[in-house]
């Protein structure tokens, strides 16, 4: 786990500005949180050819159903409202802390990532992920309202399933003028069928907007099931 901490401290705090909150007595250099001894760390590994192993470059979280139940929710929660998924709670999975080292964002750690999360909430009966998308916001939120109106005219899920920002995002006074391209996360996101749940959250200290997405397994696309069958190794 804290190799996992000192790549997501690295990546968020000294890459991208956050202002990040360890909890006491964590070490410099860590991104430590109380959901981090609940949940389920994966990590990819560069492992150069002829090795046996190599630096952490890619780690995401997984908080279980059970983990959530004992903790008293999601750290979704911080940002939205879930009411309407009390119904999901036992078959409901949160992801989060996902991170890739700048030198490997050609996609083929968060494929590996995915095959591994798949198979861990087939095995613990989840059939739902809730998960969360970072976008930059230090523009004051123009471009991840336009990147919200793009991907929500096509991916935005029924009433019965959005949720409420606790931190809405305040709309800009100003549009986007520039190109909206989006962010490899959320694209991969929407490779698995994933659906946006409601409008964006405001995240002060990563001055970010936090777009609240939804997996379920049952809509994964069956060319990534496929693809997820096949082994893998990844030689850096």
């Amino acid at each position: 786990m804290r190799e996992a901490q000192r790549l997501r401290h690295a990546v968020f705090a000294e890459e991208k500005g956050a202002r990040l909150r360890p909890l006491p007595g964590t070490a410099p250099g860590l991104d430590a949180d109380l959901y981090d001894p609940h949940c389920e760390h994966l990590l990819v590994r560069a492992v150069p050819l002829g090795e046996d192993s190599g630096p952490v470059v890619a780690t995401y979280r997984v908080l279980l159903p059970e983990a959530a139940k004992r903790l008293g929710g999601f750290y979704a929660e911080q940002r939205f409202d879930l009411v309407r998924l009390r119904a999901h709670r036992p078959r409901l999975a949160e992801l989060g802390r996902a991170c890739v080292h700048p030198d490997h964002r050609q996609g083929a750690a968060l494929l590996m990532m995915w095959g591994e999360i798949v198979a861990l909430l087939a095995r613990h009966g989840v059939d739902y992920a809730l998960g969360s998308v970072s976008l930059c916001a230090r523009d004051g939120g123009a471009r991840a309202w336009a990147v919200w109106q793009q991907v929500a005219s096509q991916h935005l899920a029924p009433l019965e399933w959005q949720v409420r920002s606790r931190s809405p995002l305040p709309r800009p006074l100003r549009p986007h003028t520039g190109e909206c391209v989006l962010d490899p996360l959320l694209r991969g996101y929407l490779k698995l069928h994933a659906q946006l749940l409601g409008e964006p959250a405001w995240d002060g200290d990563f001055q970010c907007a936090d777009l609240p997405v939804m997996v379920r397994l049952d809509a994964l696309p069956g060319r990534f099931r496929r693809q997820l069958a096949q082994p893998l190794r990844w030689a850096a």
